[in-house]
């Protein structure tokens, strides 16, 4: 094709135009670094950032982007510490897909201790999450002891997916089901019919696979709802496996121990009437770090 100097002309001058509207898109784009610590609660892991005093409002897509692993900071979830009114401090809690979520056990006691860290330095803290207070004690610098909200809405015996499920509330709904096979067992495949059993749960629900090892002690493995896999633990998952499996006398005790997929342990204990009970585990620091986010006026 022979040269074309108006062409050419017209090229650069589109060129230029498409530069300039960049720099004026850009010009208004302003970036703020927000730092953040990642914990661990017995394997469950979250974003932590302290939010009493940036007022940040997280997109979905953003929260989902930072807890993507291999691209972003990797997580189950991301929890802001914000004020309270009434409270040592308010947790609000977001699943990995960017959703306001439930309850979360491991969430709350990594709350707890982060509020620990962040300056709120009382060894029982109060605490509010979706409009419920709940009381967390600092055990050491490993352990925190969450107390929960009672267990509701218990329901016995479903068939769900070919399984024979028991389903209970503990702050975020869990349907329990007891298996053999618990290391062989394909949890994704038949976790994620289950979760998706509209019928059954019209808003989803998280499903544990439980094997009892002894009467005081269970092995656990969780799919949770809103991270849309397994996790290496689930803390109202636990709740849930041990207060069932003392209605049904398969774990007659009520100090329950829980063995979860980190190689972790949680302990569930709880009183007779199932009022009062208590979730206790590790809640440990990771790592901590930066991130950028592009803010538009």
């Amino acid at each position: 094709m022979p040269f074309s100097p108006k062409a050419a002309e017209t090229k650069y001058t589109m060129y230029i135009a498409m530069r300039f509207a960049m720099a004026k898109l850009f010009s208004t784009v302003s970036i703020r670094t927000i730092s953040f610590t990642k914990m661990s609660g017995a394997g469950n892991d979250f974003i932590m950032i302290d939010n009493r005093s940036l007022h940040l409002e997280l997109s979905e897509a953003q929260i989902a982007k930072w807890c993507k692993r291999g691209t972003g900071i990797g997580a189950d979830g991301l929890i802001l510490l914000e004020h309270s009114s009434q409270y040592d401090f308010a947790m609000r809690y977001y699943n990995a897909d960017g959703k306001l979520g439930s309850m979360c056990g491991n969430g709350g006691r990594c709350a707890a201790r982060f509020a620990y860290l962040s300056g709120i330095q009382k060894m029982h803290l109060t605490f509010e999450a979706n409009g419920k207070c709940y009381d967390a004690f600092i055990l050491d610098d490993s352990r925190v002891r969450l107390k929960m909200q009672p267990p509701q809405n218990f329901r016995d015996a479903l068939s769900v997916e070919g399984y024979e499920g028991f389903f209970v509330d503990t702050g975020s709904p869990h349907v329990v089901i007891y298996t053999s096979q618990l290391e062989a067992l394909e949890v994704n495949q038949i976790g994620r019919k289950i979760r998706h059993n509209a019928a059954l749960f019209p808003e989803g629900t998280n499903v544990n696979f439980v094997e009892p090892v002894s009467d005081s002690v269970l092995r656990i493995r969780t799919f949770e709802r809103g991270v849309e896999n397994e996790t290496l633990a689930c803390g109202t998952g636990c709740v849930a496996a041990a207060v069932i499996s003392y209605r049904l006398g398969k774990a007659p005790h009520r100090h329950i121990t829980l063995l979860v997929q980190s190689g972790e342990t949680l302990e569930v204990e709880f009183d007779e009437t199932l009022q009062h009970v208590y979730l206790t585990g590790s809640a440990s620091v990771v790592f901590t770090g930066c991130v950028e986010l592009p803010e538009t006026p």
